[in-house]
């Protein structure tokens, strides 16, 4: 359905109270995509920084796609969720092979670590491409402004929010549209304490006149968080320590850590225990030690010797960083 009260006030609102994001400045397509990929799972505040710094390391996709995985892993440190970073290396790769960034929403979904979402912002964004965004911001503004109780999460609720979502998008600016409703929920429409009073659509919201701006959007139940207990151990001999690639099918695919497990005999000191670090679905609960020898001992398969004055050219997990800062 259309309805030109939603779409121009909410328009009209984006043009006095939309944020100015560095992003916003351009319609090149990379720097979108650039965006949008670190904006996935991370704060504005957090990811305009990492984006300035790809950006000005990566000025175009062919020097991202040049890249080796280690280096753009480095890069990304600190930001989690590390499939992205190589999904966008991966992307950046099918991108530099095909001689242009793609300009249809099927060939831009079609790159690596881009869903639906991402394909309607970048298309939307660098295109006019009239393709709306559904995020948690969108369902929170529909759900609430239409009254709308059908679980977010669901397959239902992905239909019929995306359904809604197009139906009122301006076919002259998408774009606009798209990121319009991004801040609104970011801002305004927020999941505590929205800002009912200053509304530009308070008049028409179903869940403000019936009383259930707290209860919408209705959630599916949360996903139970499990608890993983990891050992980390700094190997120091002659001035190196030992590490290893973490392979596939488990956090942190591709990056770099310490001994995982306390060798038979050893003595190492003990320098942090049960330090946690909460991932989206799971709590990792570490202990640290350091063990230091003057002969080097034979490595379990898959470590190598590297030295320590060497160990930032490595992307490393989160509690890895943490031990480091242990040893200091």
């Amino acid at each position: 359905m259309q309805d030109p009260f939603f779409t121009n006030k909410l328009l009209d609102w984006y043009a006095a109270q939309g944020r100015d994001l560095p992003w916003r400045h351009t319609r090149d397509p990379y720097a979108i995509w650039l965006s949008e990929i670190i904006l996935q799972q991370t704060r504005i505040a957090q990811g305009t920084a990492y984006w300035e710094r790809f950006m000005a390391r990566f000025p175009e996709v062919e020097s991202l796609a040049a890249a080796s995985e280690d280096e753009v892993l480095r890069l990304w440190q600190g930001l989690g969720y590390y499939s992205r970073a190589r999904n966008l290396h991966a992307a950046a790769r099918q991108i530099a092979a095909r001689g242009s960034f793609p300009d249809t929403l099927e060939e831009i979904r079609a790159l690596k670590g881009v869903g639906d979402y991402t394909a309607a912002a970048i298309g939307s964004f660098a295109f006019d491409l009239p393709a709306a965004v559904v995020d948690g911001n969108v369902y929170r503004v529909l759900s609430r402004f239409y009254g709308i109780a059908t679980p977010v999460g669901t397959t239902a609720a992905k239909k019929e929010f995306t359904s809604l979502a197009q139906a009122l998008l301006p076919a002259d600016r998408p774009g606009d549209f798209n990121q319009a409703m991004m801040d609104f929920g970011a801002t305004l429409c927020t999941p505590s304490a929205p800002q009912c009073p200053d509304c530009p659509l308070a008049s028409r919201c179903e869940a403000l006149r019936s009383g259930r701006t707290s209860l919408l959007p209705v959630r599916k139940p949360a996903t139970v968080v499990q608890t993983r207990h990891l050992t980390y151990v700094y190997l120091r001999c002659q001035g190196k320590t030992a590490i290893r690639r973490r392979g596939p099918g488990d956090i942190w695919q591709g990056l770099w850590e310490p001994l995982t497990e306390l060798p038979a005999g050893s003595s190492p000191l003990l320098l942090r225990s049960r330090v946690r670090h909460q991932l989206t679905h799971r709590t990792l609960i570490a202990d640290f030690y350091l063990l230091e020898t003057e002969l080097p001992p034979e490595l379990p398969e898959g470590y190598r010797w590297v030295p320590e004055s060497e160990l930032d050219r490595y992307g490393k997990p989160r509690l890895f960083e943490l031990l480091l800062q242990s040893l200091e």
